[in-house]
């Protein structure tokens, strides 16, 4: 994106700057919704590490409480469009809303494992299906006019309310239930916008074909690939907490560690799509896997307890691993039929999430059993044997030629199979 432009777009004077905001004024409200959304649910992934850390819970029984948050999602992802067909937008989002604060203020009466893993089971189907909601819900509304632009703003949405939600653990601390009403507050608050500001009912999404075999046949390297993303990814997100406070870190510098893995995601993203897109994809995903083993093995080698040394390390990491679940959809959609896209972003996400409900547990034990070095290990283990099924389906498989393509890189986010539809803007394959 082309920082120059964006910024003329908005200058005080330009007749342009009216007509981009007239353009994106509908969306407002579902944006600050989804900013809501997606902050609070940062501050919860990372704050029940650090909160089940003081509690005295092992990194494997934390492990499996993030593990019950990614089962739960996988489930609201596969049914959260009967339900949206069932009772509308509104009514969706207003009852999961519900759910998940209530299953949040939950999380703070009572502090034992079992409860919590139940609770964030509860609420991997409510975010899931809130996700949904939000996104299926701004596809209603975008326009070829300006799609690009909303993509933009819903992805500085999405970096920047994590961002900021790191740092309210710091802020509030990691004893009481300060931390967990946030959170509960923020998950009702996400309703005021849509329900004061957005009067519109948008019509029910058609039902998204649920194939798992049909999409294997299509990618199995994307499958794989998704896979490991989740494996490693998740573990991240879900354990990265409890790596550096093993280290010795202080709760701003989790904080800081936790957000410079997030915002390094980006740094990558479309120039590595870019070339992906003259390239065949696979030497970029090669390339990409190959930075996420170096940076990897350099955090459990090299890095040490050294604060700047893990934050710089970690920045990195998240450069070169987290495009790689935009590399393998596009992939995957280099050899998808016309009407299969959305196929392949509903199955790509439901294996994305059997990885992420198995990433957490393995990391956690090893971190449990063989300390801190043991994590980034895994890590770099797992995307090594991605990048020798990479290598052997290049031999077993042709790229498609740039010719036949018709599909081109989109930065994704695995919220629901909703968002590859707003990336889309050929606007051909919405439902199916």
């Amino acid at each position: 994106m082309n920082l120059s432009l964006w910024t003329n777009a908005f200058r005080p004077g330009n007749p342009r700057a009216k007509h981009v905001m007239s353009a994106i004024r509908p969306l407002i409200p579902l944006l600050v919704t989804a900013g809501i959304l997606i902050g609070g649910n940062g501050l919860q992934g990372t704050y029940i590490a650090l909160r089940g850390s003081a509690e005295g819970f092992s990194p494997s029984v934390i492990g499996m409480i993030g593990a019950g948050y990614s089962i739960g999602f996988a489930i609201g992802c596969i049914y959260v469009t009967r339900l949206l067909r069932r009772i509308g937008h509104i009514r969706t989002f207003s009852a999961m809303a519900a759910v998940s604060a209530s299953a949040s203020i939950g999380l703070s009466m009572i502090v034992e494992p079992t409860f919590w893993f139940v609770m964030r089971f509860v609420i991997g189907i409510a975010v899931a299906s809130l996700f949904a909601t939000v996104e299926s819900w701004i596809n209603a509304k975008v326009t070829n006019a300006n799609r690009a632009r909303t993509l933009s703003i819903y992805r500085f949405v999405d970096l920047g309310s994590v961002t900021i939600a790191q740092y309210i653990i710091p802020t509030v601390g990691i004893e009481g239930p300060i931390a967990f009403n946030i959170i509960a507050i923020a998950l009702t608050l996400s309703l005021v916008p849509i329900s004061v500001a957005d009067k519109s009912s948008p019509k029910p999404p058609e039902s998204i074909a649920f194939d798992l075999k049909a999409v294997w046949r299509i990618s199995p390297l994307s499958v794989v690939g998704v896979v490991a993303v989740g494996l490693s990814m998740a573990a991240f997100r879900n354990i990265g907490p409890i790596y550096a406070k093993e280290l010795g870190m202080s709760i701003t510098s989790i904080a800081t560690f936790m957000s410079a893995g997030i915002i390094g995601g980006v740094v990558l993203q479309y120039p590595l799509g870019m070339y992906s897109d003259r390239l065949d994809r696979r030497r970029v995903i090669l390339w990409a896997t190959a930075g996420s083993i170096v940076t990897g093995a350099y955090l459990s080698f090299g890095a040490g307890s050294s604060e700047l040394a893990n934050i710089v390390s970690v920045f990195l990491f998240g450069a070169f691993s987290m495009p790689l679940y935009s590399l393998c959809s596009a992939h995957a959609n280099d050899f998808a039929k016309e009407g299969e896209h959305a196929l392949v972003s509903a199955g790509l996400l439901f294996f994305w999430s059997v990885g992420a409900t198995i990433g957490p547990l393995l990391a956690s034990v090893l971190l449990q059993y063989f300390g801190p070095r043991a994590f980034f290990l895994y890590t770099s283990f797992i995307f090594a044997g991605f990048m020798i099924f990479t290598l052997r389906r290049m031999q077993a498989r042709a790229p498609v030629p740039l010719s036949q393509r018709r599909w081109r890189f989109r930065s994704l986010l695995r919220t629901s199979a909703y968002f590859n539809r707003l990336a889309d803007p050929s606007g051909k394959d919405e439902q199916v």
